[in-house]
């Protein structure tokens, strides 16, 4: 069966316009393919990266956290705890009155401790007026002081000297967490 000349031609226009469809049609999703797989490429090379650096740096995490919970718990030493405030204030006036009694310091008189709530932490301040013999007490009184756990802070200190005797005062402070404390006193009210 022989083409003629015409349907050759018509032929080949068909072709001609077939092929101009493809073009238009499929080019375009072929290049977004590609641009799909090279961004695919890319993301995947950035997440390589990202792990490589991440394991990289394994060990410096591991010895930051370890630091982090040292201080953590070195923090939580030096802190008082208590249910209430009340509690808490006790326990640092019980601190400070054994820390006078274990120097051979004798304990005159203690003050209502004041207290300072703020960004999530309690200060309580603590004032006790004192006496002793021996003038040694005070610097042994100042150094337990200096290494109590929990940590009590010296923020004034006075002594005065009459015939063989000292007397003084010191005021320390020491520190609690006050979340669920300041809460729990304010809905007693």
């Amino acid at each position: 069966m022989q083409i003629s000349k015409r349907e050759r031609n018509i032929l080949i226009l068909a072709a001609a316009v077939a092929l101009v469809f493809i073009l238009t049609s499929g080019w375009p999703a072929v290049t977004s393919v590609y641009a799909q797989r090279q961004s695919n490429i890319e993301s995947v090379e950035i997440d390589i990266a990202r792990e490589q650096r991440l394991i990289e740096n394994t060990a410096s995490w591991r010895e930051r956290r370890v630091e982090v919970e040292s201080q953590i718990a070195e923090l939580n030493s030096q802190t008082f705890s208590g249910d209430t405030i009340p509690l808490v204030e006790a326990s640092i006036q019980r601190a400070l009155s054994l820390q006078a009694r274990e120097s051979g310091i004798t304990v005159s008189s203690t003050r209502l401790a004041d207290r300072l709530v703020t960004d999530g932490w309690l200060l309580i301040r603590q004032e006790m007026s004192f006496r002793t013999n021996d003038q040694a007490n005070t610097t042994r009184f100042l150094e337990r002081l200096e290494n109590s756990a929990p940590r009590l802070r010296v923020t004034a200190f006075n002594v005065n000297r009459s015939r063989n005797q000292y007397s003084g005062s010191i005021t320390v402070v020491g520190f609690a967490r006050s979340e669920g404390l300041v809460a729990e006193v304010a809905s007693n009210r």
